[in-house]
């Protein structure tokens, strides 16, 4: 194989995997409700038995009780009559976690890993339930067309141009021109979205802002592969590897939404 069919082999399976994606997400963020609430839900409980898989071995029947566990903790939460019980329903995965890992005569060393990323990944999730919840399918909208303008801008501008490594000790495939390209393409979505719906300069920040928790959130999940010594989260979507692969950089994004919002009137407006 050339060096230029190794660089866009996976360009392919990427793509309708992506389309797929695409489709659900979008089906999902237009209805609303239960819907994105399930799906939202689902997903993260996906995300914590990839992240069992990883750090516990594959063939951990825990992560199967986890998964479930945690993406009923979330579903719960998205329906919590006091806010006083987001935050026990949100961590208390992380605890269970943690006790059931931690019987039996295998020894597991990755408590912390566990524990702050499950708890990471369920607070992202509400967030992103909330954004839709709160303020409406266009900021929800704004944030997932950041996030994949973003990556797929990089993915590309890494690809043609290369240079640099970004991080190469945590994640050798992340260059500095394609991490550039990533910033660049969320400036311009954000420069969209504030001359339709108000916010001017913040939301343009806050869009290149999203872009580099993204990118943070890519390299945090790379680490803890590295860590492991595993390529993918898991398999399950083609060209892509797991939901963790393809959806760790929207956690980083969710979570800095969430500081975001308690420091600024920010999404500016609310649209139904």
């Amino acid at each position: 194989m050339s060096d230029a069919s190794a660089k866009w082999g996976d360009l392919a399976p990427r793509l309708l995997s992506a389309i797929g994606m695409l489709v659900i997400g979008i089906v999902a963020v237009w209805a609303g409700g239960v819907w994105i609430h399930g799906l939202v839900s689902l997903s993260c409980g996906l995300m914590v038995w990839e992240l069992v898989r990883m750090l516990h071995g594959a063939g951990s029947q825990r992560a199967i009780w986890l998964a479930f566990i945690s993406g009923f903790a979330l579903f719960a939460a998205s329906y919590a009559p006091y806010a006083t019980l987001l935050l026990p329903l949100l961590l208390a995965p992380s605890f269970v976690g943690f006790s059931l890992l931690s019987a039996g005569p295998r020894p597991f060393t990755g408590r912390r890993i566990f524990m702050s990323y499950t708890a990471m990944i369920l607070i992202a999730g509400f967030s992103l339930i909330a954004l839709r919840d709160d303020f409406g399918i266009v900021w929800m909208a704004w944030l997932l067309i950041v996030v994949i303008v973003s990556d797929v801008a990089g993915y590309f501008a890494g690809r043609i141009f290369g240079g640099p490594k970004f991080w190469p000790a945590v994640s050798p495939k992340k260059t500095w021109s394609g991490t550039i390209a990533g910033w660049i393409g969320a400036a311009i979505v954000g420069s969209i979205f504030a001359a339709l719906y108000g916010g001017s300069f913040t939301v343009i920040a806050v869009s290149v802002a999203a872009a580099l928790a993204a990118q943070l959130g890519d390299i945090a999940e790379s680490a803890i592969k590295r860590h492991v010594g595993v390529k993918d989260s898991s398999n399950l979507i083609p060209g892509h590897g797991g939901l963790l692969d393809r959806f760790d950089g929207m956690l980083g994004a969710a979570l800095l939404l969430i500081i975001v919002e308690l420091f600024l009137d920010f999404p500016p407006s609310v649209v139904g």
